[in-house]
């Protein structure tokens, strides 16, 4: 699998199943998405956060989060008709979380059928074209890393996600950072090796990393200078040879 960023802003994500799994799916998607869960019941860290729950048991209550659109249809789905709701969702993708596996192939068949990416929680490894894994991500200003192990080990993503965020705390910061530099290089006419060799030793200083971490000293101030530094050393590398 190649990872890919894709960006659902305007389109729907129909989640099968109302369980753990599917509340951080839910929540997760929410943040870019309209999501629809369909399930007969739902965690109460999901029902806390929707804006609206639909279905046989109405309940209008309307909360304002920042976790996106969720809208809640309390249904029981068979095998049968998980396509329908497909069809009624018209979803970019299924995220087929429920404890049952025959529901959860007939949802991801289904939404092959339909050209819509597909999330199937219970399988593990290899996965059919078309299937997408949700990483674990880290994410910070700018920059989202994200961490995948195809589903083999979640508690492997969790470590790695804990030590990236230790290690690179701040790092929106520096991406900012380099961004303007960059993007100041760009409109001074700076060339592309010079500014590609500038930008990088940027962020490569610990001094400037430091000062974006601690604020003990001021990191656009020292960005310039190792700008200029390089800019100089392109302009005039000097005579390398001894006694001249």
């Amino acid at each position: 699998m190649i990872p890919l960023v894709h960006d659902l802003s305007g389109e729907t994500v129909l989640v099968v199943g109302g369980g753990a799994v599917a509340t951080r799916k839910a929540r997760r998607f929410a943040a870019e998405a309209s999501v629809i869960v369909v399930s007969p019941t739902f965690t109460e860290r999901l029902r806390s956060t929707v804006d609206r729950t639909v279905g046989d048991e109405t309940d209008d209550d309307e909360t304002g989060t920042d976790d996106g659109r969720i809208e809640l249809v309390r249904q029981r789905v068979d095998a049968d008709d998980v396509a329908t709701w497909i069809d009624r969702a018209e979803p970019a993708l299924v995220v087929a979380a429920t404890d049952d596996p025959t529901i959860n192939a007939a949802a991801e068949a289904a939404a092959r059928e339909r050209d819509a990416l597909v999330n199937r929680t219970d399988v593990s490894g290899d996965r059919d074209p078309g299937s997408v894994v949700v990483p674990a991500t880290v994410e910070d200003g700018p920059v989202t890393i994200a961490i995948t192990t195809g589903a083999t080990s979640p508690a492997v993503s969790r470590y790695l996600r804990e030590r990236i965020e230790t290690e690179f705390d701040g790092i929106g910061d520096l991406a900012r950072l380099s961004g303007d530099v960059r993007t100041e290089l760009i409109e001074r006419g700076v060339e592309p090796d010079t500014r590609r060799e500038a930008v990088r030793a940027v962020v490569r200083s610990p001094a400037v990393q430091k000062g974006l971490q601690t604020g003990e000293s001021n990191p656009r101030q020292l960005a310039d200078g190792i700008v200029e530094r390089v800019r100089d050393h392109e302009d005039d590398p000097g005579d390398t040879s001894e006694g001249q």
